[in-house]
């Protein structure tokens, strides 16, 4: 009769049954690291049972290539039929398949000698309190974690699970928790997370960037005020001094009962005592145990430990990998490693963590290996691996070069950073935003302090924002930022002043530059609707002020078909019809007959006219057919939003569907347009799922004053206002 490990081997072999086929991409799970950490035991304690298990044909091996790997193939362990029979036989429980949960879950294990923690830290959870969990790295939190959300979702509870690394920010918690993108107001997130029986657990926290500390902060002080229940893992000391209403509590190593389960079973209670004591009771250092290593004195710290024993029996191989993997600042896909041969046998030896196909150190092995890098050494091997990365593409490659240079001790060469920076704020403003803070603290440059204002600004982080400028010299780079501070903290009055103080210095082209772009933002300060006279007046009259006469010609054929689409666009919105006749006469000819942009203002133009105060069935489908065939997002989204400013109240449901879809694409918010068309995505969102409308709108506000549309905020917080 099958018993024991192998009974447990073959329960967890059976979730992987049908790909013995497959030769590739198959589940690291099944090799024979997968399998120790499943069962929460060393690796040599699956040998003997995997062993018999082969034998008496319950499981069969081959090799194949392993998801998240190389090229290089690999030794893994199918279940076959007899295999499935005798489990079957065995009656061994089925675990519960559960539930509502989201986010980078890790894989479930079994936890050994860790009941009364599971029990205890579950019933704080369950009366809406909230911990904080810390320990040394390495002592199983992120395990203990697992285990009682395994626990609470089969109580009914939803899970929502963030991990943190070096780029996490407020908005990345919000897309591991709510599988939404691009939320950035805590008010918002805590608003949709506000629910009894939702379980937030925020992992690694201390691997937060200096940078983002204060939002995530503020984020956890606001979810602490709501009907969920928040699990924050640390690794000890945690970055938060003071959190208010969290239960602090710390993990401290096994017990003899619990540690000897990770060992193999034919182990004696006189040997397990001994590498137990030696080794504190602490879980990775026993999982990192094998037979053949020489133990520490008890009481030796851990860290000792790897560093004289673990790290020692690597072959050079091994440490070329580990030393890559411990100066990166982020996780890596195996395929990204420039020195991968050593993967397999850091993997055997238990030293890496993985995130599905990327993978980086325990931080245990990963503090203990940078301890034995001099600073020249460090600084040597990032300038090498700067230069590595310098011969990939795409925006990953740019974000780690960036981060090697920085750390690499040589003079900064800010015209690279420059060049970079469009990829790197439009891909990712929270790996933009650490970049260039790291960057002011390495050098002196004026440009770096700018520049990591404006991506403050446009996250709408205006305290970090402000800290920038007022660094600036003064002059009119700082009084630019100055008047676009001022607008996003609603301070319309100083914004005037300063726009005025601006325009004076500025040449003729760059004047009539800032009038358009002001006349642009006055006209999409508003929410969806109406628009109302004043406006419209106000609008006309600064059109009116605009003098191109005097540009060269090619600047001034752009300012003139800029101010020709305003005039079509307020014709249009104000049913003046003629006038956007003539608007669009002279856009043709400036555009061509054929060109898209004329397209989309004809589509937009027939879905203003109304019959009996309906628009054209035909111009709303052949503004869909456009929609679903179009690339530009600028376009598609616009679209959208005009076909629901017009077909509302009663929304056609492929319209719903349809923005809900649009709303999962980036939008980049570097430019200010994408920014006020993401605060009305935001808006449209809370009219379309009103169960969700204070998340969403929250959310728009946020958007709406880093968009400097402070008209539009003020609307908006009154129907805010209102719903509370």
């Amino acid at each position: 009769m099958v018993a024991g490990t192998r009974l447990r081997i073959l329960a967890h072999l059976s979730k992987y049954y049908g790909n013995f086929d497959d030769k590739w991409n198959i589940p690291r799970e099944q090799s024979l690291p997968g399998i120790a950490e499943a069962l929460g035991v060393v690796r040599s304690a699956v040998h003997n049972p995997l062993a018999t298990l082969e034998k008496d044909k319950l499981v069969i091996s081959k090799n194949a290539q392993v998801t998240g790997k190389d090229s290089r193939r690999r030794k893994v362990i199918h279940i076959t039929q007899l295999g499935l029979e005798t489990l079957s036989e065995a009656d061994f429980p089925e675990q519960i398949k559960k539930i509502r949960h989201f986010g980078p879950i890790p894989n479930s294990i079994n936890l050994h000698g860790r009941d009364t923690e599971v029990l205890d830290i579950s019933n704080i959870l369950k009366r809406n309190k909230n911990i904080l969990l810390n320990g040394l790295p390495g002592i199983g939190k992120s395990s203990l974690a697992r285990v009682i959300a395994e626990k609470m979702m089969e109580e009914g509870w939803t899970l929502r699970w963030a991990s943190c690394n070096n780029d996490t920010d407020i908005s990345a918690i919000a897309k591991m928790w709510l599988n939404q993108s691009g939320m950035y107001s805590s008010k918002a997130i805590s608003a949709a997370v506000d629910h009894p029986r939702n379980l937030l657990i925020i992992d690694e926290i201390q691997e937060l960037d200096n940078r983002h500390i204060n939002s995530i902060n503020q984020l956890i002080s606001d979810t602490a005020l709501t009907k969920a229940s928040i699990l924050i893992i640390v690794r000890a000391p945690s970055p938060f001094d003071n959190l208010i209403d969290f239960d602090n509590i710390r993990l401290e190593g096994l017990l003899f009962e619990g540690a000897k389960k990770i060992l193999p079973s034919n182990i004696d209670n006189i040997l397990a005592t001994k590498i137990i004591q030696s080794l504190g009771g602490h879980p990775l250092a026993l999982h990192l145990w094998a037979p053949d290593t020489q133990l520490p004195e008890e009481n030796d710290a851990v860290q000792e430990y790897v560093k004289s024993t673990v790290i020692k029996r690597l072959s050079d191989e091994g440490i070329k990998t580990l030393d890559e993997l411990s100066l990166s600042p982020l996780p890596l896909n195996t395929d990204e490693l420039f020195s991968s041969i050593g993967i397999d046998e850091l993997d055997n030896s238990a030293i890496l963590k993985w995130h599905s196909k990327e993978v980086e150190l325990h931080h245990l092995i990963k503090n203990v290996r940078r301890s034995f890098f001099t600073q020249e050494k460090t600084q040597e091997f990032h300038s090498e691996m700067a230069k590595k990365w310098a011969k990939k593409e795409g925006f990953r490659a740019i974000r780690m070069e960036a981060h090697h240079r920085l750390q690499s001790g040589h003079k900064i060469d800010s015209d690279w950073f420059i060049s970079n920076l469009p990829t790197l704020v439009s891909k990712d403003s929270s790996a933009a935003a650490i970049i260039f803070e790291q960057a002011i603290h390495n050098s002196d440059e004026e440009i770096f302090r700018e520049i990591a204002s404006d991506i403050a600004l446009e996250r709408g982080e205006i305290e970090i924002a402000s800290s920038h400028i007022n660094s600036l010299s003064d002059g009119i780079n700082k009084t630019k930022r100055l008047a676009r501070f001022a607008r996003i903290s609603g301070n319309a009055r100083l914004a005037t002043e300063l726009d005025l103080k601006i325009f004076n210095q500025l040449n003729p082209i760059e004047k009539i530059k800032a009038q358009i772009t002001e006349i642009v933002r006055l006209h999409d300060d508003r929410l969806p609707g109406k628009m109302p006279p004043d406006l419209i007046n106000n609008l006309k009259r600064k059109i009116k002020l605009i003098d191109i006469s005097s540009l060269p010609i090619e600047n001034r054929n752009v300012a003139s078909l800029s101010v020709n689409l305003l005039q079509n666009s307020i014709a249009l919105e104000t049913q003046d019809l003629h006038s956007a006749a003539v608007s669009r006469g002279i856009l043709e000819s400036q555009l061509g007959y054929d060109n898209q942009k004329l397209k989309i203002i004809d589509l937009k133009s027939r879905l203003t006219i109304k019959i009996n105060d309906n628009v054209s069935p035909k111009a709303i489908e052949d503004a869909r057919s456009e929609i679903e065939k179009s690339y530009n997002l600028l376009n598609k989204l616009s679209l959208i939003h005009m076909i629901l400013e017009v077909s509302g109240p009663k929304y056609p449901e492929w319209i719903i569907q349809l923005h809900s879809e649009i709303s999962e694409e980036y939008l980049p918010e570097d430019i200010a347009t994408y920014r006020r068309l993401s605060a009305q995505k935001w808006y449209w969102k809370g009219i379309l799922e009103p169960e969700k409308k204070l998340s969403h709108w929250r959310e728009a506000l946020g958007k709406f004053k880093s968009a400097e549309c402070s008209n539009a905020a003020n609307e908006l917080l009154k129907l805010i206002s209102n719903l509370i």
